[in-house]
């Protein structure tokens, strides 16, 4: 059982050499560490050390464990296993004692602890007496992987890794029967190593790596490589016969693919910030290579520099559907932006009724809904559209008045709950008094009326009145209202708060 007034041991993988591939997690342990450990040569300079050099901190004790002997020289009766043995033992004894004064120790290692790691030396011997955590750390294979640039995987391929203390036949056996490999330890077996790739037949396809992601890096094809330059730290990689053929990494001398096929997605934004942004709408909008939409609305979408924006003024529908559409059908991903739901009185008809001209017939055009206004303001009083309910717009500039005038009568004839959009503009100031003459015609004047104001937005204002006592004073171009039926009702509730809502049933 653990000692719970003990110290907590740690294993922190510090990653393959460059400093900022240390994460957060181990950067933050270092830190917090009363003793830091660390293995080095008898030449006492650590490569673990160097690397969380950056997140030590002054008073923090350091335990330096040298390894003994190399592989050469030894006098020890159990020969190099029985002197490393004594050697992580003794190791052991010396963390044990702060361990068992209530310090907190950490173990430091290159690449991950328990990958080839010597940090897995002191787990064995010590995870089973006190509390112990284990952080990983990028390996020196992905590190070489990555500044080469080639996969190393893809699809179903199988990746093997080697020592390259394994005897030569056992590595090219290995070699032989996989898709890619990495061979670790090279320094004196790279000529064993290198024999071993020519004897499987793939010392072509073979790269070297030395000291990745650090200022000494150096990467080259294997066969070029001189065997007594090569150190301990590097590998062998043998990458993704899938990418055989892909060249060596250099970004600026590589030309972006082309799109195959532009397309235009109408997206709706819903009616406020990114938590009403559904998860379909973020992704046609980090994949857009245009972004196209009425100016307030792009100005939602936060920049990338690799899109292209083109804000237009709310009054040119069919030019900005025209735009878009021209430009999907010259090869780009276009995102029109709607706020609320774009099929609710917004872009989705206007892009569709352009792309149905032929001469965009060819253009794929896809719609992705998004949260309405009515429903968002609805959210916040309750469930005032819980029954049946119709939407219309008080906007006469696509309709006639007589139009919407008809058409609220007919609303309020049916017993239809009502959610108003585009009430009143700068240049509309009359119409939400002539729509509640209206509606007093056939409704009751305490019928239940919700103005809800920029909901989700940081002017968000929600006002619950009655049909008799609408103010159309409080009503301006950012508002949406709910007019209730005969059924809705408005309750207050024990802790104060009060809610609107339209029962499922209907009476008899």
């Amino acid at each position: 059982m653990n000692d719970t007034s003990a110290g907590r041991l740690t294993g922190v993988g510090l990653g393959p050499g460059d400093p900022e591939l240390v994460t957060v997690k181990a950067a933050r342990l270092i830190g917090e560490a009363d003793v830091i450990a660390f293995h080095s040569a008898r030449h006492g300079r650590s490569i673990a050390r160097s690397v969380a050099a950056p997140y030590l901190r002054e008073g923090q004790i350091e335990e330096a464990l040298i390894y003994p002997l190399t592989v050469e020289t030894t006098d020890h009766p159990g020969g190099y296993q029985g002197a490393i043995d004594d050697f992580y033992a003794d190791c052991a004894l010396r963390l044990a004692a702060h361990l068992d004064a209530g310090r907190d120790v950490v173990v430091l290692c290159e690449g991950d602890p328990l990958f080839y790691g010597s940090y897995m030396h002191m787990h064995k011997r010590l995870a089973h007496r006190y509390v112990t955590e284990v952080v990983p750390g990028v390996t020196s294979v992905s590190g070489a992987a990555a500044v080469l640039g080639r996969p190393l995987v893809e699809r179903d391929e199988v990746l093997t890794v080697l020592p390259g203390t394994l005897p030569a036949e056992v590595i090219a056996e290995r070699l032989a029967a996989t898709d890619s490999a990495a061979i670790l330890k090279l320094g004196r077996t790279f000529t064993k190593v290198r024999d071993a790739l020519a004897g499987a037949g793939r010392l072509d396809e073979a790269w070297y790596v030395e000291r990745a992601t650090t200022g000494d890096q150096r990467i080259a094809p294997l066969a070029e490589v001189d065997p007594d330059s090569v150190p301990y730290f590097s590998l062998a990689l043998v990458p993704s016969p899938v990418n055989a053929g892909l060249p060596e990494a250099r970004a600026e001398e590589r030309a972006p693919e082309q799109a195959q096929g532009g397309e235009v997605v109408v997206v709706g934004l819903g009616p406020a910030g990114r938590p009403w942004l559904t998860p379909e709408a973020q992704e046609a909008l980090a994949a857009a290579d245009d972004l196209v939409g009425y100016g307030p609305y792009l100005d939602r979408v936060p920049h990338n520099p690799r899109q292209r924006r083109h804000p237009t003024d709310n009054r040119v529908e069919a030019e900005r559907a025209a735009h878009a559409l021209e430009l999907a059908a010259a090869g780009a991903r276009v995102a029109v932006v709607s706020s609320g739901d774009p099929g609710v009185f917004a872009m989705a008809s206007a892009v569709l009724e352009v792309a149905c001209e032929p001469r965009f017939a060819d253009v794929p055009v896809r719609v992705l809904p998004g949260l309405t206004a009515a429903h968002a303001v609805a959210s916040r009083v309750g469930a005032p559209l819980g029954h049946d309910y119709c939407v219309l717009s008080l906007s006469d500039l696509l309709k006639p008045w007589e139009v919407v005038a008809d058409r609220i009568s007919a609303a309020a004839r049916a017993d239809l709950v009502l959610a108003i959009y585009n009430p009143a503009s700068k240049s509309r100031t009359w119409q939400v008094a002539a729509a509640r003459d209206l509606l007093l015609e056939h409704r009751s004047p305490y019928t239940p009326v919700v103005v809800g104001r920029d909901v989700g937005g940081a002017g968000e204002r929600v006002t619950v009145t009655t049909l008799g006592e609408l103010d159309p004073a409080i009503v301006d171009m950012r508002c949406l209202l709910l007019v209730g039926s005969s059924t809705t009702r408005v309750a207050e509730r024990k802790d104060g708060g009060r809610v609107v809502f339209t029962p499922r049933r209907y009476p008899a």
